[in-house]
Parts: C-alpha cells; structure tokens; sequence
C-alpha cells in the first residue's frame, strides 16, 4: 500500500488521485470512440461526462451522510473524513443517473443509446478507482485469515481512513477492481451484439449490484449505523448500501424487461 506516490518538495502526488485520473481518462477514451462509433455526438457526450462526475461526487457524500448522520452527529469531527472520502457509489450513480437524463433530454441525444456507451465506461473507470482505493487504504476489508489476506503499515494511510494496521484483511478493493473490469469486458461483448438499446446499461446495474452485494459482506469499513440489521454472521447482516444492491437489481431487471418488451412491440 503506497498512499503517496511521489513528493518532491512541497508537491505531493498521491496513488489514488492518479489512478481516478487515469481511470476518468480511460473512461472518457472508450466514451468518445463509442460514440463516434455508434453516431452519438461525442462532444456532447464528454461534457456530460464531466458534470455528470461532479454531481456524482456531490450524491455520493451526500447519502453517506444521511445513512449515517447519527453518527456523524455524534461524531461532528469525523465529517473531516467525510470530505476525503468518495461516498456511497450507488448514491452517485442515482445522482449521475438522474443528471445524465435531464442532459440527454435538453441536447435531445437518444437516452438508452447513450447509456449502453456509458455502462462499460463506468465499469472501466470504477475498476482503475478501486485501486485507488486499494492504495490509499479506504473501503477496506474485514479480518481475513485466508492465504491472500492483506497487512497494511502505513500510518499515514490509517490517519486519514482509520485502516487497521499490522492485521491480515480482506483486499476488497481488489475483490472490486478485479469484477469491475470483468464486468467492463462482459458489457463490450453485450455492446457488440446488443438487440435493443438499453440492453448494455440494464445489464450495467444488473452486474455491480451483485458484485458490490457479495463484495459487501467482506468490507470492513462500515461504522455501526451503516447497517440495516447486524449480526455476528456477515451473511445474515444487512448494510445500508447492500439495500441500494437489491433495489438496484430490481430496478436494472425490471428496465431490462421494459425496454426488451417496447423494443418487441
């Protein structure tokens, strides 16, 4: 675990910063070849990207914050990490999901056409984010006593997101990364012989939900509110953002019918 790739001077570079970056390019790379390539108009379709990044952003903190604001309110100081962290993906996806609709609708681009570009960009993206992640030390995994269980050393890293030290845990963040990308090359193959628009982007929620659900059981980073129930078995617990998991699923199955049902009418 490297938190800080380089610093010379009063300049430091840190690894998750300069993964995000080369995740958002890579991104918005396949975005705009996709877009050319299937006839969207591609400046259109890179400005949405970047507003809809910062709202994103915004959402992501923001349901992190209320599905756990007691604790937040009970710890005021710990809104400090609040800032240095990136949120509760699911909730930017809402957020992003919503803009991108408003956007679409204004600039009169065929919505789902879009969409089925921008599925496979986020789990490009998202892959690259999670080593981020995996570097800095946040979005950590609970103890693990399996051979690849991970020991992390950096007090620099747990300062900033409270990662335990010297413990073996689960590299969820790998875990992630590791289905982002499977899911990012299962989404290509479906682009390339989709039969109806929207098809890519339905399968987009329908895959992170059940990546992100099974990767849940294993993260260790939760404070005590972020759980709907808790138990001492993980399997029979139920945290905030695996409920954001099921409604997900349900939502990108019941989008999934919608449109293959329209695309046959």
């Amino acid at each position: 675990m490297y938190p800080i790739l380089l610093k010379i001077g009063p300049i430091t570079i840190h690894t998750y910063g300069l993964t995000m970056a080369v995740g958002v390019a890579f991104a918005l790379w396949f975005l705009f070849i996709q877009a050319k390539k299937y006839e969207l108009p591609s400046s259109r379709m890179i400005d949405m990207a970047f507003y809809t990044i910062i709202i994103s952003l915004i959402g992501a903190k923001l349901i992190l914050l209320v599905g756990n604001f007691s604790y937040y309110m009970r710890y005021w100081r710990e809104l400090l990490s609040l800032a240095r962290s990136g949120g509760v993906f699911q909730g930017g996806l809402t957020f992003g999901f919503l803009f991108a609709l408003w956007y679409f609708h204004k600039h009169r681009i065929p919505t789902w056409k879009a969409a089925d570009i921008i599925g496979p960009a986020l789990a490009l993206g998202h892959g690259f984010g999670r080593i981020g992640c995996f570097s800095a030390g946040c979005c950590y995994g609970t103890e693990c006593s399996l051979p690849w269980g991970v020991i992390f050393k950096s007090k620099y890293a747990s300062d900033l997101t409270g990662i335990p030290l010297g413990i073996p845990l689960h590299p969820t963040q790998l875990y992630e990364a590791a289905l982002n990308f499977l899911n990012f090359f299962v989404l290509f193959l479906i682009l390339r012989k989709k039969k109806f628009d929207g098809q890519v982007f339905s399968f987009y929620i329908i895959n992170y939900s059940i990546i992100r659900y099974f990767v849940e059981f294993y993260r260790g980073d939760h404070p005590e509110k972020a759980f709907i129930f808790r138990n001492p078995s993980p399997y029979l617990s139920l945290s905030i953002p695996q409920l954001f998991c099921i409604l997900g699923l349900i939502a990108g199955v019941a989008l999934l019918l919608i449109l293959r049902k329209r695309k046959s009418a």
